[in-house]
């Protein structure tokens, strides 16, 4: 599979929606939570913008990516190692197009960091887009690389508009 081809879709959708990184840190965090934003904040930014090389370079071989939510949805449950997780991701790519994404807090202790901001998804089985709605993500990141990315959304809301709900 080329994974680029397979997540340019999505990493376009983020791009168009205009991810922004705005995020808050405390200017006294130590040099590992600093790394650990670092990565978790150049991960993001490799996603949004499609370089699939950039992000296989900052993933842990072993990766882990879990979304939380209902299980109808084709993008909910875990996926282990990079193989897993950029199929996952083109399979998400075909689901969903980001119409809006905004990180609005961020910080970070130790090899944990954590994201919270809102966004808007538009679905394409029903072509019904979600009201803005609030996220949460769960990083770690061991040795300069993203070992977790624990993902919390409106699965509730998200459904609705998948299902044309």
């Amino acid at each position: 599979m080329n994974r680029r081809n397979a997540l340019l879709a999505s990493a376009a959708a983020l791009a168009g929606a205009g991810v922004t990184q705005t995020a808050s840190a405390l200017a006294t965090m130590d040099s590992t939570s600093q790394a650990s934003f670092d990565t978790t904040m150049a991960f993001m930014d490799a996603m949004g913008k499609g370089d699939m090389d950039a992000m296989s370079a900052l993933m842990a071989d072993d990766m882990e990516w879990h979304n939380e939510g209902d299980k109808s949805l084709p993008w909910i449950g875990p996926w282990k190692g990079k193989d897993a997780i950029f199929g996952f991701l083109a399979d998400f790519s075909k689901n969903v197009k980001t119409t809006h994404w905004e990180n609005q807090d961020a910080f970070a202790s130790g090899d944990t960091v954590a994201v919270f901001g809102r966004m808007k998804l538009l679905t394409t089985k029903s072509g019904a887009e979600t009201q803005e709605f609030t996220f949460a993500l769960r990083v770690k990141v061991l040795d300069g690389k993203v070992k977790l990315w624990n993902w919390f959304e409106d699965s509730f809301a998200v459904s609705n508009a998948f299902h044309g709900r």
